[in-house]
């Protein structure tokens, strides 16, 4: 079981937020230019937004779909992996994962500083929501909870609707993660803004400083943007504002509502040791008194 060390170094962190088009192939390569671009700047380790080579699909449920997904390894993690070790950083990449006839993931794959594939996270909460219908393609994670050592930190993975859970992040901190990341694809009904926008924006952004400031890690949140209406209607307006956070809880850098970005951010890993120790919620944790947790319901 792997525990939390304090690390004197920093690193030095690549959120790219980008809008994605109905062609996977200009999608990969704007990807490729954004990662490019992140390294150019220092950047260490870098996540790319979920589900970044298509357009959100999940809004309708359509048997065509699946024919988006791909094995892993497979293509794209084979880009990934090779875009990893000429750039010499650790890519977090989002994919739409084929696993064997009829069962698919929405699974992240994290490759090292020298193209490997240091593992993968399988999304464990699996949203069913008005143009977010994701039970009809995915088969929820069952990886569980991981922390990843990589060349420049040990990081933690978890995906969009798992970011709503403080048990993942605990579970995922617990693993020895200095860093959590959340690839994420989230964002307005339009017909809905103007009521439910600001609420709805500042619920996603507060739960997940919430996170960081619980656990005394860094939480990084990379988004995208643009209006997607793969199914026609109203589609879906992403948000974007994409995040970096403190393990105090304060947020250290975000990007806008509308325009891709490619945020860049240094992250001194020994605040963590510093925030758990004088926040010490993890010593004063009753493990004792958590039992109920495994229930759905206490009556």
């Amino acid at each position: 079981m792997p525990t939390f060390s304090s690390v004197l170094a920093k690193v030095r962190i690549g959120l790219i937020q980008m809008k994605c088009s109905a062609v996977p192939s200009e999608n990969i390569q704007r990807a490729m230019d954004a990662i490019s671009s992140a390294a150019k700047q220092g950047a260490q380790i870098i996540c790319l937004p979920e589900l970044f080579g298509s357009q959100y699909f999940c809004q309708s449920e359509d048997h065509k779909y699946f024919e988006l997904a791909e094995t892993i390894p497979g293509p794209l993690t084979q880009l990934l992996s090779e875009a990893a070790a000429k750039h010499n950083v650790v890519i977090v990449g989002s994919l739409f994962e084929r696993r064997a006839a009829g069962i698919f993931h929405n699974t992240a794959v994290i490759l090292d500083a020298d193209g490997s594939l240091v593992g993968k996270y399988r999304k464990m909460h699996i949203p069913d929501d008005p143009l977010y219908y994701e039970k009809f393609y995915f088969t929820p994670g069952d990886l569980g909870f991981q922390s990843f050592a990589t060349k420049y930190a040990r990081i933690g993975v978890c995906v969009c609707w798992d970011q709503w859970y403080p048990e993942a992040a605990r579970l995922t901190a617990l693993k020895g993660a200095q860093i959590l990341f959340y690839p994420t694809a989230i964002g307005w009904h339009p017909s809905e803004k103007a009521k439910f926008g600001k609420d709805q924006h500042d619920a996603w952004e507060t739960i997940q400083r919430s996170h960081a400031i619980a656990n005394g890690v860094y939480v990084a949140v990379p988004n995208r943007i643009g209006h997607e209406a793969p199914a026609g209607g109203e589609g879906i307006d992403f948000w974007g504002q994409s995040f970096f956070v403190a393990p105090s809880g304060q947020v250290m850098a975000r990007a806008s509502e509308g325009q891709e970005e490619v945020l860049v951010v240094d992250a001194d890993l020994k605040l963590s040791d510093e925030q758990r120790t004088h926040w010490p919620f993890l010593r004063d944790r009753r493990i004792d008194a958590y039992g109920d947790l495994t229930k759905r319901w206490i009556d």
